[in-house]
């Protein structure tokens, strides 16, 4: 979450405390009496899909590659059939299958993603026919086969109990991330944490973007990285994707969630049709691993999406989940403390979702 006001009248330190500890408490307390989830979720995946009537194979015959729509986007398959990887027309994201993985986070959910899906970043945009082009065979020549941490990899490298890494400067640019340093001046309507922590905060260091704007850290929010800030040093910082110095300057990725949601990057795979509880999309069997799916939580943010997480794939109970940076965990989490990360059923975070897109 990002993108409120950032101060209000300063009160006593301790009324705010237990204030916010009140709130904590009643918001978690309200989400444990929600309806059970009904599942929805038809188990189709990513790797699922006829191979289409465009379909022509290469000249050795071991590989045979085939078109789908919405999204449109193209299929390789191998010699024997199984799907190798998928790449969506307008797209710099791909998936390809891989050695098997697991996600699990025991202390917050019951849940365990096992993949066979690796998210990777091209250096161009997917366009049908780019099975052709050298700048693509060069790049999937170098990671058909390899096991170099992917997004979804550098993404669970920031959860509870992460190791810390540094470069070789010394810097440390992984380990456990907190969501926001704790709200103790009354700011923020009196959430639980401060928002408003991107990459540069976690890191501890100026980072100039390309629009000669540069991110100043604020000691406060070292190892921290709210919603929108996890995305950011996911796939901006770690994986390269171009990042926006805001929602308005520069090229790339928005600042927030709601600039990522309503900006031009990438393809619309459920598009925005409004923050209203109407507005919830239900085609959610289109989306794929990678992902970026957008929330409304918060009536304060009026017509503005106020989270933002990515799909990590479907938990070995059959339920799509997500994983995102969040106050109540303090921190990235596929966990269910306030609201399972559940995209399918009725619980808080599929009752919410309103959007998605693919970088």
């Amino acid at each position: 979450m990002a993108g409120k006001k950032k101060s209000r009248p300063v009160v006593s330190g301790l009324v705010v405390l237990a204030l916010v500890a009140t709130s904590g408490y009643l918001t978690l307390e309200l989400r444990k009496q929600e309806a059970p989830g009904v599942t929805e979720v038809r188990n189709v995946g990513v790797l699922d899909g006829g191979e289409g009537s465009g379909s022509a194979s290469d000249d050795k015959g071991e590989a045979k590659w085939s078109r789908l729509e919405n999204p449109a986007r193209s299929v390789l398959r191998g010699s024997d059939g199984q799907i190798k990887a998928v790449f969506t027309d307008g797209a710099h994201l791909a998936t390809l299958t891989g050695p098997a993985r697991t996600f699990a986070e025991p202390a917050s959910t019951s849940s365990k993603v096992s993949t066979t899906d690796w998210v990777r970043l091209m250096p161009e945009s997917w366009k049908k026919g780019a099975e052709k082009e050298k700048w693509f065979t060069d790049w999937y020549t170098e990671y058909e086969d390899s096991k170099e941490d992917d997004v979804f990899a550098i993404a669970f490298q920031y959860v509870a109990g992460a190791p810390q890494k540094k470069d070789e400067q010394g810097t440390a640019y992984a380990g456990d991330a907190n969501f926001g340093p704790l709200n103790t001046t009354g700011a923020e309507g009196g959430d639980l944490r401060l928002e408003q922590s991107d990459f540069y905060d976690y890191l501890g260091l100026s980072y100039p973007f390309r629009d000669g704007q540069t991110g100043t850290p604020e000691p406060l929010r070292a190892k921290s990285l709210d919603c929108s800030g996890f995305i950011r040093m996911v796939l901006g910082y770690r994986t390269r994707y171009p990042l926006m110095s805001s929602d308005t300057s520069g090229d790339g990725l928005p600042r927030t969630a709601n600039g990522m949601a309503r900006s031009g990057e990438g393809v619309d795979v459920l598009p925005l049709a409004g923050v209203t509880a109407d507005d919830r999309p239900s085609a959610i069997d289109q989306l794929q691993p990678g992902d970026l799916v957008f929330f409304k939580l918060d009536t304060r943010t009026k017509d503005r999406l106020d989270h933002v997480g990515m799909v990590l794939g479907y938990d070995t109970e059959g339920h799509l989940i997500f994983v995102s940076s969040r106050e109540e965990v303090n921190g990235p989490t596929i966990g269910d403390v306030g609201g399972v990360s559940r995209l399918d059923g009725n619980g808080y975070y599929a009752k919410t979702l309103r959007s998605a897109k693919r970088l």
